[in-house]
């Protein structure tokens, strides 16, 4: 895995006016408390993001319980219990809310107009209506977007190199507002490729099922994951299933090549969850205010194949397909 530093994010200039005081700011003498807004049910589901959020907390000289506190919240991919959540954050008056996916981000930003948030996970910050520009957020919100948008066509173009295939799947969270925009996005870059893209659809865990089988009768040839916190959390049971119906599946997280699926392609997620305690610090200290802290977005993006897998499938890799992967699992 590359090294976490800088040099991985860039971050669009902004300007460096004073921080406001919101109303919801630290209190000197006082420890600060962090809410942590996530997308999972528990703490072991998101034992890894949190960990590396944690080490990038104490890479800056915070120990959990000693100079820093973490209120965490899990709503289980309940959307109510997002805004609840937020809402019981807000209530507590942590000072700075922390919130991980897009919709954890929207519940933060109802609950609050003057505690400082910091999100994480977000694939369009501007077209989701979080923050006015990259360079300037305005308000009291800023944080790191994944770029996930972006992304998704290059995943069917590494499918496609891969597997040669025609037509794919696009699964997709229909409860996600960008849905459509990743199917539009994908079919402008992939058509000249000559792939059809199809985008599947599931709203819940007990969807899954239903799509990997519709996606084996359609005779799609592979499975794209677009980047979503359901997706995520139902890795283990969205791997099963494309190993079940032989279907290969790029992902774009480096956990989801060593779960099994066949590939992944996407930003160095430790890193980005190391970096947040950045901008937690920078906040705290009132260098700037979360409204002038540009948001960050990945440079580096890291390709991980699974060569068991890809057995398990029948495929044959090409040297020179995996002499350009970051890692190949065995």
């Amino acid at each position: 895995m590359a090294n976490v530093g800088r040099r991985e994010f860039i971050a669009l200039l902004g300007g460096a006016a004073a921080w406001p005081t919101w109303a919801g700011g630290q209190t000197q003498g006082k420890i600060p408390t962090v809410g942590v807004l996530w997308h999972a049910a528990n703490a072991e589901e998101e034992k890894f993001p949190l960990a590396q959020f944690r080490a990038g907390l104490q890479d800056i000289g915070y120990v959990e319980g000693r100079n820093i506190i973490l209120e965490n919240r899990f709503p289980a991919e309940q959307p109510e219990r997002f805004y609840a959540l937020a809402d019981e954050l807000a209530r507590i008056k942590v000072d700075i809310l922390f919130a991980v996916t897009r919709l954890a981000a929207l519940a933060a930003q109802r609950a609050t107009k003057t505690i400082p948030i910091v999100f994480m996970a977000v694939a369009d910050p501007v077209g989701s209506k979080l923050v006015d520009t990259l360079a300037r957020p305005g308000g009291n919100i800023t944080g790191l977007a994944n770029m996930a948008l972006e992304l998704t066509p290059k995943r069917f173009e590494l499918l496609k190199e891969v597997v040669g295939l025609s037509k794919a799947a696009l699964l997709v969270n229909a409860t996600d507002p960008a849905a459509g925009r990743y199917v539009e996005l994908s079919n402008m870059a992939v058509g000249p490729l000559g792939v059809t893209v199809e985008p599947i659809e599931v709203r819940t865990p007990d969807d899954f099922e239903r799509a990997f089988s519709g996606i084996s009768e359609k005779g799609l040839q592979g499975v794209v994951t677009t980047q979503d916190g359901l997706i995520y959390n139902e890795q283990p049971r969205m791997i099963r299933l494309a190993l079940q119906h032989r279907l290969p599946l790029i992902g774009y997280s480096r956990e989801m090549a060593v779960n099994g699926a066949l590939m992944s392609y996407g930003p160095n997620n430790a890193a980005m969850f190391r970096r947040a305690g950045t901008f937690v610090d920078k906040i705290l200290k009132g260098t700037k205010g979360p409204g002038d802290l540009p948001v960050e977005q990945p440079t580096k993006f890291e390709l991980f194949i699974n060569l068991k897998t890809a057995k398990a499938l029948g495929l044959d890799i090409s040297p020179l397909i995996l002499s350009r992967a970051d890692e190949v699992i065995e």
